[in-house]
Parts: C-alpha cells; structure tokens; sequence
C-alpha cells in the first residue's frame, strides 16, 4: 500500500492480504500449508480470510526472511517467541489412539443416554 497504513478490519480477504503485503497470494497459501499458526476460514462463497493476527504474521514473516535473511524454520521460531505462540509438544500415535478411542467411548455413551440411536443418522 502507498500510505503504509493498514485499513483497521477484523478479518482481510486473501487478495487484501497479497496487496498489502506485497506478496503472490500463493506464497501466503504455502506459508499457510507450512506454519500451522497461520489460520485462514473461507467466507460463504469460498473466499479465504485471515484475522488480523494472522496479517501481522504475515507482515513479521515477510521481513524476516527478506530483511533479516532467516530460514523459514528460523523465522517460524522467531515469531512463535515474538507472538507467544507455543509449538504443540508431539504426541505419540499409539497415545493419541488411545484417547480418541475414550472419546469414541464417551460419545457413544453420551448418544445412548440421551436416547439417541446412531443407525438412524
């Protein structure tokens, strides 16, 4: 954008988010693919957008891999220290497993309780 200022919104299509960070709207969707505190929704109509947070990110991102010369890795790291983002500790498959098989469980108790018969649906 010429003035520098960022238009004050609560969510920015794609396209406002390629013009005001001077970037191809197909980077910011594999920077997407690749950092998973990036978070775009679809509109009705299919159209991505991105919270305000996630221009920041973008913006913070964008300088950091041009101005400053870091790695994506690096630059990740970076903004998950600079915007307070935790990384999801790993969890083990045969963990993971096991507590969605619980939730599967509870689920189905909680259908059988409320009179719910699952072949129905």
């Amino acid at each position: 954008m010429k003035s520098g200022k960022i238009p004050e919104k609560l969510v920015y299509r794609l396209e406002e988010i390629s013009r005001i960070a001077q970037l191809n709207p197909e980077v910011i969707e594999a920077w997407e693919r690749e950092l998973y505190f990036l978070h775009a929704g679809k509109t009705g109509s299919g159209d991505k957008i991105f919270r305000k947070k996630d221009l920041a990110i973008i913006l913070r991102l964008k300088e950091l891999l041009e101005k400053k010369r870091l790695t994506l890795a690096g630059a990740k790291r970076k903004i998950e220290e600079e915007f307070g983002i935790i990384t999801p500790a790993p969890v083990h498959p045969d963990r993971l497993k096991k507590v969605l098989y619980q939730v599967r469980e509870q689920l189905h108790e909680i259908a059988i309780s409320l009179g719910n018969d699952s072949k129905k649906t």
